[in-house]
């Protein structure tokens, strides 16, 4: 085994910065401490434990994607498929197969997400009442977070405005970067829903773009990958700096399918990866699984053995379940008679919902606009619609993404049926979206847009899943303890959205990255 640099062996990684292990014949890899998905959960971990006198392995079941021309085309993502490398996963329901919206690149979903990192509100971290039951207390407050969302948003150089939100929790420290400015467009429709009565405010979001070409180059950038470094991801603000340090390494094109405990069951001491047509074993102190809620939960369930017959860390028999993965629709208002020029729209979002109160009985969630949508983005929804027609009502829409809680569900799980994901999902507080839906397309045509079109979200999309390895402080109602540890198996952690308790209604990136910050002092220190 030995490292070698990136500019000597892998033409994916643009910066050729880092370390890449180089496995050669062995058979077996050594680390302190292996994580295994390098996504936010996993490279913010990584990079945390960059200067702690361990050695870190991240390994990754993608390559490094590539930087090319592609990257920013809306046609070759959503249409030529060009970036989709997950293997189907199937409807419970139904059996039928569908494509899942999660990517396998170094960076893992990040490297295509819209950049944008609010903050939980303080209440998403306790008991609430919503219309289709309640939304479980975390094991933690946001006041215990809160520190490590001011590192993270450090971190992704987040940029945001304090006090425009009137639901904003409070905060150590301002945002690192000022916000993004409205272009004419968005500042017009923000006017309007000030006269409304409304609180419109910028959105904090992880897009470094400082002048109208780098918008423009940007404008796909919501749902696609950037040829650029303008939007921090977890690849580029995380795992590269990472890999600038010795003790942290990386393990490309190794898909981990099992991993391995000793004969009492309690502590893993392995895991197997397929790593190009042949089975890797990693051995590992402390083994941290930061691959999605749903394939991190498929792993521990492809793990089960003689003494964990039900998968690792099953005790509660909740592996799997409470899979949750938010209410969301994509909204477009439109007014034939104008374009809208803009190049970056993601910079403006509403909260005056998000909790209950006089003007709503109970929570119905958040708005935020989307980069901006092109005839490419909408074709698969509307396929009977020729191209030039679509690019017509793209070229004159105001796009937006609404997004609702859901509540954790038993029934609702990520089960294994031999290489197969199934995904058994029924939505669940579903009026209050329709409210939200209802409220905004009153707001939406107040502004100028008298022409409403919404497609709801459907089993096929997966970006914002959470829930299937809960955390808490009872070993029988929860599958990690508050640090995101086993209760079952000592040096098994998770950390990405799997922990959550419940699903707020906000994109989750940044709380998985300030956790994977609380959590990494625990996971060095039982690495020791």
């Amino acid at each position: 085994m030995r490292t070698t640099r990136h500019d000597q062996i892998d033409a994916y990684d643009p910066l050729r910065t880092g370390a890449v292990l180089e496995v050669g014949d062995t058979e077996t890899v050594t680390a302190d401490v292996v994580i295994v998905g390098s996504g936010m959960g996993g490279s913010t971990l990584a990079w945390e434990l960059r200067d702690r006198d361990l050695d870190v392995l991240v390994v990754e079941r993608g390559r490094f994607l590539p930087r090319e021309a592609e990257n920013s085309q809306a046609s070759e993502m959503f249409l030529a498929g060009r970036y989709k490398t997950a293997e189907p996963w199937f409807d419970g329901k139904t059996g039928e197969s569908f494509q899942p919206g999660v990517y396998y690149w170094v960076g893992g979903n990040t490297k295509f997400y819209g950049g944008s990192l609010p903050r939980f509100r303080a209440s998403d971290f306790e008991e609430t009442q919503h219309y289709d039951g309640i939304s479980p207390k975390w094991p933690f407050r946001y006041n215990d977070l809160e520190p490590f969302y001011a590192e993270a948003e450090r971190l992704y150089q987040v940029h945001g405005n304090d006090g425009e939100d009137p639901t904003e929790p409070p905060r150590s420290s301002p945002y690192p970067l000022p916000p993004l400015p409205h272009e004419p467009v968005i500042e017009r429709f923000a006017t309007s829903l000030r006269a409304q009565g409304l609180h419109p405010f910028h959105t904090p979001n992880a897009m470094n773009l400082t002048t109208q070409e780098q918008r423009r180059q940007a404008t796909a950038a919501d749902g696609t990958p950037s040829q650029t470094d303008h939007k921090s991801e977890a690849e580029n603000r995380a795992l590269r700096p990472a890999l600038h340090s010795e003790k942290v390494r990386l393990l490309t094109e190794a898909k981990v399918t099992r991993l391995l405990t000793d004969p009492s069951g309690s502590r893993i001491v392995a895991a197997e990866a397929a790593f190009r047509g042949r089975t890797l074993r990693i051995v590992a102190n402390q083994f941290v699984v930061s691959a999605g809620a749903v394939n991190s939960a498929a792993l521990l369930l492809r793990s089960a053995n003689e003494q964990n017959p039900n998968g690792l860390g099953n005790s509660s028999g909740l592996l799997g379940r409470n899979y949750m993965v938010h209410n969301s629709t994509f909204f477009m208002g439109l007014n034939p008679f104008r374009k809208n020029t803009t190049a970056w729209q993601k910079t403006l979002g509403i909260n005056d919902w998000y909790v209950a109160g006089p003007a709503n009985e109970y929570p119905l969630g958040n708005l935020q606009m989307l980069g901006k949508l092109q005839a490419a983005h909408v074709k698969s929804a509307r396929p009977w619609a020729p191209m030039w027609a679509l690019g017509m009502v793209t070229d004159r829409s105001l796009d937006i993404y609404l997004t609702t809680e859901d509540l954790p569900t038993p029934t609702n799980r990520v089960r294994v049926d031999g290489d197969r994901i199934v995904i058994d999902w029924t939505p669940n507080n579903v009026a209050p979206h329709r409210e939200l839906v209802g409220r905004v397309s009153t707001a939406v045509r107040k502004s100028g847009y008298p022409i409403i079109l919404t497609e709801r979200m459907g089993i096929a999309t997966n970006s914002h899943t959470c829930g299937t390895a809960v955390a808490g402080t009872d070993p029988a109602t929860s599958v990690l303890d508050p640090t995101c540890r086993s209760h079952d198996i000592g040096n098994l952690w998770v950390v990405d959205g799997s922990f959550f308790p419940s699903s707020a209604a906000l994109n989750p990136a940044l709380t998985i990255a300030a956790n994977a910050l609380r959590v990494a002092p625990e996971i060095a220190a039982a690495a020791q």
